[in-house]
C-alpha cells in the first residue's frame, strides 16, 4: 500500500468491456511527509474518492483484490480515504 493525493481524473469512452462502470483516477503518491512525487498513477477507484483527496493505493496484483476490480485488467486501486497520518507520535495529515 501506497498514500498517494487524487490529482484528476481519466475518461476512456473506449476501453476493454470489463473496465466499464470503473471511475479511473490519476493519483501521485506521496512520501511519510506529504510532498508529492513526480510519477502519476491511472488507479481504478473502488471507494468514491475525489479531487485533493488523500487515498491509500495497492498495485499489482493486489489491485485486482477488490470487489470492485476482481478480474479485471487494473494495476493500481484507490483502496480507502485517508482520515490522518502520524509518524513517529507526530500527526503529518488530517483531512
Amino acid at each position: 500500500m501506497q498514500l498517494a493525493k487524487v490529482v484528476g481524473s481519466a475518461v476512456a469512452t473506449r476501453k476493454e468491456e470489463s473496465l466499464s462502470g470503473l471511475k479511473l483516477l490519476l493519483v501521485r503518491p506521496v512520501d511519510e511527509e506529504g510532498r508529492a512525487g513526480t510519477t502519476v498513477l491511472v488507479a481504478a477507484d473502488a471507494v468514491g474518492a475525489g479531487p485533493e483527496e488523500v487515498v491509500l493505493i495497492a498495485a499489482g496484483s493486489s489491485a485486482r483484490q477488490t470487489l470492485a476490480t476482481d478480474k479485471r485488467p487494473v494495476d493500481a486501486v484507490v483502496m480507502a480515504i485517508v482520515d490522518s497520518w502520524d509518524v513517529g507520535g507526530v500527526t503529518k495529515y488530517r483531512k
